[in-house]
């Protein structure tokens, strides 16, 4: 069965569910009219300017617009990311973004050339959704882990001195700290391994679906999406606390909370 394509009218038609959603809003006066209205114009504006954009670059074949591409998503990510996290810590969006970097470069090297390997490895067709999904995860698993390691460590200043004062090195003292943040960043990745397939179909499953593929086909795609993720969060969360506790420390094994 061929894929159906959506025309103007059909997207016109599946609109037609958001202007329901603001039209509740207002009769129900949740005070969420301008931004259920804000968030359609956004989706439709983004989403239209992600493909003709990524159209280009599907037919251009041009590994350096590939990786500008990448590059352009790896800084908003950070971006976010760090934000997320804190607007104190100095140096902060400089880790955001090498964490982002090492655990998506890392997991998509290896996906790539060791797993699929398509030809050129560039194939913007695998790389671009791919990397795409890696760097979304690897961004909420940091941002969520980072955000809890420090609120911990400002909540618990006196504890940690205390740990310090007794013999403690930085690392003896934040462990359950930094524990407890990385178990956190990985909750979402989690959770989601625990039900795909039986609660959720995700993304790469579903969109294959649609397009015909073979289900089995799919569905080990959709196994191999999950282990990339699962591997990229854990080390997103590992780098990114790993990196918290040396700006948190200074050379004396000193505290210093912004």
């Amino acid at each position: 069965m061929a894929v159906i394509e959506l025309t103007g009218l059909q997207l016109t038609l599946a609109l037609g569910l958001m202007a329901i959603a603001i039209a509740l809003s207002a009769w129900q006066r949740l005070g969420l009219t301008g931004s259920l209205a804000i968030a359609t114009g956004r989706t439709v504006l983004q989403l239209l300017g992600v493909g003709y954009l990524l159209a280009v670059v599907f037919a251009w074949r041009s590994p350096w617009a590939v990786l500008g591409i990448l590059g352009v998503m790896l800084t908003v990510a950070a971006w976010v990311a760090r934000n997320r996290i804190s607007k104190q810590v100095k140096g902060l969006l400089v880790l955001v973004l090498g964490t982002l970097l090492a655990s998506t470069a890392l997991t998509m090297a290896y996906i790539i050339l060791v797993v699929m390997r398509p030809e050129p490895w560039y194939e913007p067709r695998y790389l671009v959704p791919l990397t795409g999904m890696v760097l979304g995860n690897t961004m909420t698993a940091a941002a969520i882990a980072g955000e809890r390691l420090v609120n911990a460590l400002q909540q618990n200043r006196t504890a940690i001195e205390t740990h310090l004062s007794l013999g403690a090195t930085p690392a003896q003292a934040i462990h359950p700290y930094r524990r407890e943040a990385i178990t956190a960043g990985l909750i979402p990745t989690l959770n989601a391994m625990m039900v795909v397939g039986i609660v959720t179909l995700p993304g790469i499953i579903t969109g294959q679906l649609l397009a015909g593929a073979d289900p089995l086909n799919a569905a080990l795609y959709q196994m191999m999406i999950m282990f990339m993720l699962a591997f990229a969060t854990l080390l997103a969360a590992l780098l990114i606390t790993l990196g918290l506790r040396r700006r948190f420390f200074n050379a004396a094994a000193q505290l210093i909370v912004p």
